[in-house]
């Protein structure tokens, strides 16, 4: 039980990859460490499961993952012996869905909200060429975030009283609005906070016991339920927006250094110094 101890819940767009060059170059060394020390690093993030794929082969992770601010949690058949309550058999999979298709609110989107759509355009009306120009994703890196299945992400033009309007009228319809790094995202009411908690829960579950220690890391207003809900919440420094406010007060720490940087700096001093003394690294420096 001991490798299950502590468990990291991970954004990736400014914190684990940064927010310019969407490389993790500088968690690198520390991403080895937690492998070596078999603590599972669960991606928790806005990108779809088409990128993670890809994402979780380069930065050589096979444990779950979460998609789309938490609409599913997708668990490889390998992490538990057998399949969790309430989660479907899809390919190399059991899934946890928390959210409805993403055609339900593509629907909503056109039929319930046309006053609205001067103001804003989403994923599914840009071409590969205009994701790529907007985000810097590279083609194949857009065509792979363009994959969503369960919300759509919108880029708002409009100014702030008609967007406030907007989110209204959408919760009123039964959408829940998140605001991520560059984009404001469309879906059920689910995060990443919720998915955590429930990853969370089948780890104890299957490893019958209450010894398991989340936590969470994370830079923009999409991750504020995700550092809610964990034991010890990390708020990775941008280099475009402030701190989002949380509302706990305990067991929070805000980096000094921005992305995947500020990631491993967090990492290297609690899991050295508190919860896992086999990480400690000499040559690491805590700023």
């Amino acid at each position: 039980m001991s490798a299950f101890k502590c468990i990291v819940f991970s954004d990736l767009d400014g914190t684990l990859l940064d927010h310019y060059s969407y490389q993790s170059t500088e968690a690198e060394q520390t991403l080895k460490q937690l492998a070596d020390a078999q603590i599972p690093v669960i991606l928790n993030t806005s990108k779809t499961r088409a990128e993670l794929e890809v994402i979780r082969v380069e930065l050589a992770l096979d444990s779950p993952f979460i998609v789309e601010n938490g609409a599913a949690v997708f668990l490889p058949k390998s992490t538990f012996s057998t399949q969790p309550v309430d989660t479907q058999d899809v390919g190399e999979y059991w899934v946890k869905s928390f959210s409805l298709s993403r055609q339900h609110w593509l629907n909503l989107l056109e039929n319930k909200t046309q006053e609205f759509s001067g103001f804003y355009r989403g994923f599914s009306s840009m071409t590969v060429d205009e994701l790529c120009q907007l985000t810097g994703l590279s083609q194949t890196q857009a065509k792979l975030a363009k994959q969503r299945q369960f919300g759509e992400p919108i880029q708002w033009t409009g100014d702030e009283v008609i967007k406030k309007a907007f989110i209204e009228k959408l919760c009123d319809l039964g959408a829940n609005v998140l605001h991520g790094g560059r984009f404001m995202h469309v879906s059920d009411y689910c995060d990443k906070g919720q998915a955590l908690i429930w990853l969370a829960e089948q780890y104890r579950d299957y490893f019958d016991t209450d010894n398991i220690c989340t936590i969470a890391l994370g830079d923009g207003e999409n991750d504020i339920a995700m550092l809610e809900a964990a034991d010890i919440a990390v708020q990775i420094k941008s280099p475009v927006h402030p701190f989002p406010r949380l509302y706990r007060q305990y067991k929070t720490i805000q980096t000094k250094h921005f992305g995947p940087k500020g990631w491993a700096e967090a990492l290297q001093q609690l899991l050295s110094k508190q919860l896992h003394p086999t990480l400690t690294n000499p040559e690491v420096t805590h700023g």
